[in-house]
Protein backbone atom coordinates (compact mmCIF):
# COMPACT_ATOMS: atom_id res chain seq x y z
CA UNK A 1 0.00 0.00 0.00
CA UNK A 2 1.44 3.87 -0.36
CA UNK A 3 3.30 4.98 2.05
CA UNK A 4 5.73 7.80 3.09
CA UNK A 5 8.82 7.53 4.81
CA UNK A 6 8.26 4.27 5.61
CA UNK A 7 4.48 4.74 6.68
CA UNK A 8 1.05 4.51 4.98
CA UNK A 9 -0.26 7.85 4.17
CA UNK A 10 -3.78 6.69 6.42
CA UNK A 11 -3.21 4.25 8.93
CA UNK A 12 -6.46 2.09 8.21
CA UNK A 13 -5.90 0.15 10.96
CA UNK A 14 -5.75 3.50 13.27
CA UNK A 15 -8.99 4.78 11.37
CA UNK A 16 -11.21 1.68 12.23
CA UNK A 17 -9.84 1.48 15.94
CA UNK A 18 -10.83 4.94 16.61
CA UNK A 19 -14.05 5.03 14.67
CA UNK A 20 -15.42 1.84 16.56
CA UNK A 21 -13.96 3.53 19.77
CA UNK A 22 -15.57 7.25 19.40
CA UNK A 23 -19.19 5.71 17.55
CA UNK A 24 -21.83 5.84 20.09
CA UNK A 25 -23.98 3.55 21.43
CA UNK A 26 -26.47 1.77 19.81
CA UNK A 27 -29.83 0.95 21.46
CA UNK A 28 -30.51 -0.84 24.71
CA UNK A 29 -31.62 -4.16 23.77
CA UNK A 30 -31.12 -8.00 25.14
CA UNK A 31 -29.25 -10.55 22.94
CA UNK A 32 -32.76 -12.52 22.04
CA UNK A 33 -34.16 -9.45 20.89
CA UNK A 34 -30.99 -8.94 18.73
CA UNK A 35 -30.83 -12.19 17.42
CA UNK A 36 -34.70 -11.79 16.16
CA UNK A 37 -34.43 -8.76 14.61
CA UNK A 38 -31.16 -10.17 12.59
CA UNK A 39 -33.01 -13.01 11.67
CA UNK A 40 -36.38 -10.72 10.81
CA UNK A 41 -33.89 -8.35 8.39
CA UNK A 42 -32.69 -11.69 6.93
CA UNK A 43 -36.31 -12.99 5.72
CA UNK A 44 -37.09 -9.27 4.82
CA UNK A 45 -34.07 -9.03 2.36
CA UNK A 46 -35.13 -12.36 0.79
CA UNK A 47 -38.77 -11.30 0.40
CA UNK A 48 -37.47 -8.77 -1.02
CA UNK A 49 -35.71 -10.24 -3.68
CA UNK A 50 -39.32 -11.19 -5.95
CA UNK A 51 -40.80 -8.26 -4.69
CA UNK A 52 -38.27 -5.67 -6.19
CA UNK A 53 -38.20 -8.00 -9.17
CA UNK A 54 -41.84 -8.40 -10.33
CA UNK A 55 -42.28 -4.57 -9.57
CA UNK A 56 -38.83 -3.16 -11.56
CA UNK A 57 -38.92 -5.42 -14.30
CA UNK A 58 -35.51 -4.98 -13.93
CA UNK A 59 -34.27 -8.69 -14.63
CA UNK A 60 -36.00 -10.94 -17.18
CA UNK A 61 -37.99 -14.07 -15.96
CA UNK A 62 -35.83 -16.90 -15.78
CA UNK A 63 -32.53 -15.18 -15.42
CA UNK A 64 -30.17 -15.83 -12.28
CA UNK A 65 -28.26 -12.56 -11.55
CA UNK A 66 -25.23 -12.28 -9.63
CA UNK A 67 -25.35 -13.44 -5.94
CA UNK A 68 -24.47 -10.75 -3.78
CA UNK A 69 -24.80 -11.62 0.02
CA UNK A 70 -26.87 -10.12 2.56
CA UNK A 71 -24.69 -9.16 5.89
CA UNK A 72 -26.62 -7.89 8.61
CA UNK A 73 -23.89 -5.83 10.42
CA UNK A 74 -23.47 -3.37 13.63
CA UNK A 75 -22.21 -0.31 13.63
CA UNK A 76 -18.48 -1.49 13.95
CA UNK A 77 -19.10 -4.11 10.79
CA UNK A 78 -19.81 -1.20 8.58
CA UNK A 79 -16.86 0.72 9.53
CA UNK A 80 -14.87 -2.30 8.81
CA UNK A 81 -16.56 -2.23 5.33
CA UNK A 82 -16.64 1.08 4.25
CA UNK A 83 -12.39 1.53 5.06
CA UNK A 84 -11.73 -1.47 3.20
CA UNK A 85 -13.62 -0.19 0.53
CA UNK A 86 -11.84 3.16 0.82
CA UNK A 87 -8.63 1.50 0.71
CA UNK A 88 -9.56 0.01 -2.66
CA UNK A 89 -11.04 2.93 -4.06
CA UNK A 90 -8.32 5.41 -2.82
CA UNK A 91 -5.35 3.10 -3.40
CA UNK A 92 -4.53 4.92 -7.09
CA UNK A 93 -4.87 8.57 -5.39
CA UNK A 94 -2.44 7.72 -2.41
CA UNK A 95 -0.06 6.36 -5.06
CA UNK A 96 -0.27 9.16 -6.89
CA UNK A 97 0.41 11.53 -3.64
CA UNK A 98 3.25 9.13 -2.47
CA UNK A 99 5.48 10.26 -5.67
CA UNK A 100 4.97 13.72 -4.18
CA UNK A 101 6.16 13.38 -0.85
CA UNK A 102 9.40 15.11 0.48
CA UNK A 103 12.20 13.18 0.49
CA UNK A 104 14.53 12.58 3.67
CA UNK A 105 14.05 13.07 7.24
CA UNK A 106 10.94 15.07 6.35
CA UNK A 107 9.11 12.70 4.29
CA UNK A 108 9.63 9.94 7.17
CA UNK A 109 8.19 12.29 9.82
CA UNK A 110 5.30 13.35 7.34
CA UNK A 111 4.59 9.65 7.23
CA UNK A 112 4.92 8.50 10.51
CA UNK A 113 2.76 11.84 12.06
CA UNK A 114 0.82 11.94 8.65
CA UNK A 115 -0.85 8.40 8.58
CA UNK A 116 -1.45 8.55 12.34
CA UNK A 117 -3.36 12.02 12.10
CA UNK A 118 -5.18 11.09 8.90
CA UNK A 119 -6.37 7.48 10.50
CA UNK A 120 -7.79 9.72 13.54
CA UNK A 121 -9.59 12.09 11.36
CA UNK A 122 -11.14 9.37 9.34
CA UNK A 123 -12.22 7.51 12.06
CA UNK A 124 -14.07 10.43 13.46
CA UNK A 125 -15.81 11.15 10.45
CA UNK A 126 -16.48 7.10 10.10
CA UNK A 127 -17.86 7.16 13.84
CA UNK A 128 -20.16 10.08 12.46
CA UNK A 129 -22.17 8.10 9.90
CA UNK A 130 -21.60 4.32 11.02
CA UNK A 131 -24.97 5.37 13.46
CA UNK A 132 -26.89 6.65 10.74
CA UNK A 133 -26.74 4.28 7.74
CA UNK A 134 -29.83 1.67 8.10
CA UNK A 135 -28.21 -0.27 4.91
CA UNK A 136 -26.22 0.29 1.47
CA UNK A 137 -25.08 -1.83 -1.35
CA UNK A 138 -21.37 -2.02 -0.86
CA UNK A 139 -19.31 -2.57 -4.03
CA UNK A 140 -15.95 -2.15 -3.69
CA UNK A 141 -13.75 -3.58 -0.97
CA UNK A 142 -12.67 -6.66 -1.98
CA UNK A 143 -13.59 -10.15 -0.78
CA UNK A 144 -12.59 -11.56 2.62
CA UNK A 145 -13.60 -13.36 5.46
CA UNK A 146 -15.41 -11.32 7.40
CA UNK A 147 -17.30 -9.33 3.61
CA UNK A 148 -18.03 -12.22 1.32
CA UNK A 149 -18.87 -11.28 -1.95
CA UNK A 150 -20.48 -13.16 -5.43
CA UNK A 151 -17.58 -15.16 -6.98
CA UNK A 152 -17.04 -12.26 -9.33
CA UNK A 153 -16.34 -10.39 -7.00
CA UNK A 154 -19.19 -8.28 -6.81
CA UNK A 155 -20.47 -6.06 -3.33
CA UNK A 156 -23.01 -7.09 -0.51
CA UNK A 157 -25.61 -5.84 0.93
CA UNK A 158 -24.91 -4.12 4.35
CA UNK A 159 -28.20 -3.86 6.81
CA UNK A 160 -27.07 -1.75 10.38
CA UNK A 161 -29.35 -3.31 12.75
CA UNK A 162 -28.97 -1.58 15.61
CA UNK A 163 -29.42 1.68 13.54
CA UNK A 164 -32.90 0.24 12.37
CA UNK A 165 -33.86 -0.67 15.49
CA UNK A 166 -32.97 3.02 16.79
CA UNK A 167 -34.85 4.61 13.81
CA UNK A 168 -38.15 2.70 14.14
CA UNK A 169 -38.20 3.16 17.94
CA UNK A 170 -37.68 7.13 17.42
CA UNK A 171 -39.90 7.19 14.75
CA UNK A 172 -42.28 5.16 16.49
CA UNK A 173 -43.75 3.20 13.79
CA UNK A 174 -44.19 -0.55 13.53
CA UNK A 175 -41.19 -1.92 13.57
CA UNK A 176 -41.77 -5.24 11.43
CA UNK A 177 -43.48 -2.96 8.65
CA UNK A 178 -40.52 -0.64 9.02
CA UNK A 179 -37.55 -2.96 8.92
CA UNK A 180 -39.36 -4.43 5.76
CA UNK A 181 -39.85 -0.89 3.96
CA UNK A 182 -35.56 -0.30 4.53
CA UNK A 183 -35.09 -3.66 3.02
CA UNK A 184 -37.12 -3.04 0.05
CA UNK A 185 -35.25 0.36 -0.58
CA UNK A 186 -31.47 -1.89 0.13
CA UNK A 187 -32.95 -4.53 -2.21
CA UNK A 188 -33.81 -2.71 -5.18
CA UNK A 189 -29.86 -1.16 -4.97
CA UNK A 190 -29.06 -4.53 -4.91
CA UNK A 191 -31.44 -5.44 -7.53
CA UNK A 192 -29.67 -2.21 -9.62
CA UNK A 193 -25.74 -3.23 -9.53
CA UNK A 194 -26.59 -7.41 -9.86
CA UNK A 195 -29.78 -6.64 -12.66
CA UNK A 196 -27.22 -4.56 -14.77
CA UNK A 197 -23.72 -6.02 -14.88
CA UNK A 198 -21.41 -2.86 -16.53
CA UNK A 199 -23.10 -0.37 -13.44
CA UNK A 200 -20.32 -1.48 -11.19
CA UNK A 201 -17.52 -0.66 -13.10
CA UNK A 202 -18.97 2.34 -14.86
CA UNK A 203 -19.19 3.92 -11.27
CA UNK A 204 -15.83 2.85 -10.01
CA UNK A 205 -14.41 4.53 -13.56
CA UNK A 206 -15.64 7.64 -12.96
CA UNK A 207 -14.75 7.62 -9.57
CA UNK A 208 -11.10 6.85 -10.37
CA UNK A 209 -11.29 9.44 -13.22
CA UNK A 210 -12.07 11.87 -10.49
CA UNK A 211 -8.98 11.01 -8.07
CA UNK A 212 -7.06 11.04 -10.98
CA UNK A 213 -7.73 14.69 -11.80
CA UNK A 214 -7.01 15.42 -7.88
CA UNK A 215 -3.98 17.99 -7.45
CA UNK A 216 -3.55 17.72 -4.17
CA UNK A 217 -0.23 17.41 -2.03
CA UNK A 218 -0.02 15.47 1.26
CA UNK A 219 -0.07 18.03 3.78
CA UNK A 220 -3.43 19.84 1.80
CA UNK A 221 -5.39 16.36 1.99
CA UNK A 222 -4.66 15.99 5.73
CA UNK A 223 -5.89 19.61 5.95
CA UNK A 224 -9.44 18.77 4.55
CA UNK A 225 -9.85 15.95 6.49
CA UNK A 226 -9.05 18.04 9.61
CA UNK A 227 -11.75 20.78 8.36
CA UNK A 228 -14.14 17.91 8.59
CA UNK A 229 -13.13 16.78 12.04
CA UNK A 230 -13.24 20.11 13.99
CA UNK A 231 -16.62 20.46 12.48
CA UNK A 232 -17.24 17.25 14.79
CA UNK A 233 -15.22 18.53 17.81
CA UNK A 234 -16.53 21.94 17.38
CA UNK A 235 -12.39 23.22 17.00
CA UNK A 236 -11.41 25.52 14.11
CA UNK A 237 -12.64 29.36 14.07
CA UNK A 238 -14.62 30.70 16.58
CA UNK A 239 -18.73 30.31 16.05
CA UNK A 240 -18.64 33.89 15.18
CA UNK A 241 -16.44 33.59 12.51
CA UNK A 242 -18.41 30.91 10.29
CA UNK A 243 -19.83 32.54 7.94
CA UNK A 244 -22.07 31.84 5.29
CA UNK A 245 -19.73 31.97 2.58
CA UNK A 246 -18.31 28.55 3.22
CA UNK A 247 -20.99 26.84 4.79
CA UNK A 248 -22.43 25.52 1.77
CA UNK A 249 -19.29 23.59 0.81
CA UNK A 250 -18.67 20.16 1.22
CA UNK A 251 -14.91 18.45 1.87
CA UNK A 252 -15.53 17.23 -1.85
CA UNK A 253 -16.34 21.25 -3.15
CA UNK A 254 -13.09 22.70 -2.06
CA UNK A 255 -10.79 19.95 -3.75
CA UNK A 256 -12.13 19.78 -6.94
CA UNK A 257 -10.80 21.26 -10.58
CA UNK A 258 -12.88 21.89 -13.77
CA UNK A 259 -12.41 18.39 -14.78
CA UNK A 260 -13.67 17.36 -11.82
CA UNK A 261 -16.48 19.22 -11.85
CA UNK A 262 -17.98 17.69 -14.71
CA UNK A 263 -17.20 14.24 -13.36
CA UNK A 264 -19.18 15.04 -10.33
CA UNK A 265 -22.15 16.26 -12.27
CA UNK A 266 -22.14 13.15 -14.29
CA UNK A 267 -22.13 10.79 -10.97
CA UNK A 268 -24.43 13.14 -9.15
CA UNK A 269 -26.78 12.06 -11.94
CA UNK A 270 -26.29 8.57 -11.47
CA UNK A 271 -26.34 8.80 -7.83
CA UNK A 272 -29.45 11.08 -8.27
CA UNK A 273 -31.12 8.17 -10.51
CA UNK A 274 -29.67 4.99 -7.98
CA UNK A 275 -31.52 7.27 -4.56
CA UNK A 276 -34.73 8.25 -6.60
CA UNK A 277 -35.34 4.82 -8.14
CA UNK A 278 -34.68 2.99 -5.03
CA UNK A 279 -37.27 5.55 -3.42
CA UNK A 280 -39.79 5.03 -6.14
CA UNK A 281 -39.42 1.43 -5.87
CA UNK A 282 -40.09 1.31 -2.10
CA UNK A 283 -43.32 3.85 -2.41
CA UNK A 284 -44.51 1.41 -5.09
CA UNK A 285 -43.88 -1.96 -3.27
CA UNK A 286 -44.92 -0.87 0.01
CA UNK A 287 -48.75 -0.61 0.02
CA UNK A 288 -48.87 -4.21 -1.14
CA UNK A 289 -46.57 -5.49 1.42
CA UNK A 290 -46.06 -2.81 4.00
CA UNK A 291 -49.17 -2.05 6.21
CA UNK A 292 -48.49 1.00 7.99
CA UNK A 293 -46.05 2.30 4.66
CA UNK A 294 -48.16 5.99 4.63
CA UNK A 295 -47.24 6.71 8.03
CA UNK A 296 -43.50 5.55 7.82
CA UNK A 297 -43.04 7.33 4.52
CA UNK A 298 -44.27 10.68 6.69
CA UNK A 299 -42.65 10.42 9.51
CA UNK A 300 -39.32 9.07 8.05
CA UNK A 301 -39.16 12.13 5.45
CA UNK A 302 -40.06 14.87 8.13
CA UNK A 303 -36.98 12.89 9.99
CA UNK A 304 -34.45 13.42 6.94
CA UNK A 305 -35.13 16.67 6.50
CA UNK A 306 -35.14 18.16 9.98
CA UNK A 307 -31.62 16.31 10.90
CA UNK A 308 -30.43 15.90 14.63
CA UNK A 309 -28.88 19.55 15.63
CA UNK A 310 -27.28 22.12 14.19
CA UNK A 311 -23.58 20.58 14.85
CA UNK A 312 -25.24 17.66 12.61
CA UNK A 313 -26.56 19.84 10.04
CA UNK A 314 -23.07 21.65 9.89
CA UNK A 315 -21.47 18.75 9.41
CA UNK A 316 -23.89 17.29 6.85
CA UNK A 317 -22.85 20.21 4.92
CA UNK A 318 -19.40 19.71 4.72
CA UNK A 319 -19.95 15.99 4.39
CA UNK A 320 -22.04 16.71 1.24
CA UNK A 321 -25.09 14.77 2.84
CA UNK A 322 -27.82 17.50 2.18
CA UNK A 323 -27.20 16.90 -1.55
CA UNK A 324 -27.76 13.05 -0.97
CA UNK A 325 -30.82 14.29 0.16
CA UNK A 326 -31.40 16.18 -2.31
CA UNK A 327 -30.69 13.06 -4.77
CA UNK A 328 -33.46 11.54 -3.12
CA UNK A 329 -35.74 13.97 -4.12
CA UNK A 330 -34.37 14.80 -7.40
CA UNK A 331 -34.24 11.00 -8.40
CA UNK A 332 -37.13 9.84 -7.26
CA UNK A 333 -39.32 13.15 -9.25
CA UNK A 334 -37.21 11.74 -12.44
CA UNK A 335 -38.27 8.33 -12.52
CA UNK A 336 -41.60 9.20 -11.79
CA UNK A 337 -42.01 11.28 -14.51
CA UNK A 338 -39.96 9.09 -16.93
CA UNK A 339 -42.52 6.06 -15.65
CA UNK A 340 -45.60 7.84 -16.04
CA UNK A 341 -45.12 9.33 -19.40
CA UNK A 342 -43.37 5.93 -20.99
CA UNK A 343 -44.22 3.27 -18.40
CA UNK A 344 -41.80 1.06 -16.48
CA UNK A 345 -40.30 -0.92 -19.75
CA UNK A 346 -39.58 2.73 -21.26
CA UNK A 347 -37.57 3.98 -17.48
CA UNK A 348 -35.57 0.43 -17.85
CA UNK A 349 -34.10 1.71 -21.26
CA UNK A 350 -31.97 3.71 -18.38
CA UNK A 351 -29.89 0.79 -18.15
CA UNK A 352 -28.88 -0.07 -21.59
CA UNK A 353 -25.58 1.51 -21.61
CA UNK A 354 -23.47 4.61 -19.78
CA UNK A 355 -25.23 6.58 -22.90
CA UNK A 356 -28.91 6.14 -21.39
CA UNK A 357 -28.17 7.24 -18.33
CA UNK A 358 -29.09 10.65 -17.58
CA UNK A 359 -27.30 13.73 -17.14
CA UNK A 360 -27.32 16.07 -14.76
CA UNK A 361 -29.33 18.23 -16.79
CA UNK A 362 -32.61 15.72 -17.45
CA UNK A 363 -32.76 15.12 -13.99
CA UNK A 364 -33.96 18.08 -13.40
CA UNK A 365 -35.86 17.84 -16.37
CA UNK A 366 -37.01 14.25 -17.41
CA UNK A 367 -38.80 15.18 -20.95
CA UNK A 368 -35.39 16.09 -22.23
CA UNK A 369 -34.45 12.68 -21.21
CA UNK A 370 -37.22 10.88 -22.70
CA UNK A 371 -36.63 13.23 -25.81
CA UNK A 372 -33.13 11.92 -26.71
CA UNK A 373 -33.64 8.21 -25.62
CA UNK A 374 -37.44 7.62 -26.86
CA UNK A 375 -37.45 10.26 -29.65
CA UNK A 376 -34.42 9.70 -31.26
CA UNK A 377 -34.53 5.73 -31.14
CA UNK A 378 -37.88 5.96 -32.96
CA UNK A 379 -37.27 8.57 -35.47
Amino acid sequence: MTSIGGAEMVDWNLAVATATRLVRPGPEISREEARAVVAELRRHAKASEEHVRLFTRMIPEGTEPEDTPVLVVDRAGWIKANVAGFRELLRPLLAKMEGRRPGGAGGAVLGAVGGKVTGVELGLLLSFLASRILGQYETFAPASRELPASPDGGGRLLLVAPNIVHVERELDVDPHDFRLWVALHEETHRTQFTGVPWLRDHLQGEIQTFLDETDVDPMTFLERLREAAQSLSGAGRPEGERGDEDGGRSLVDVVQTPAQREVLGRLTAVMSLLEGHADFVMDGVGPEVVGSVTEIREKFQKRRAQGAGRLDQALRRLLGLDAKLRQYKDGEKFVRAVVEEVGMDGFNRVWTSPNTLPTKAEIAKPAEWVARVHRKAES
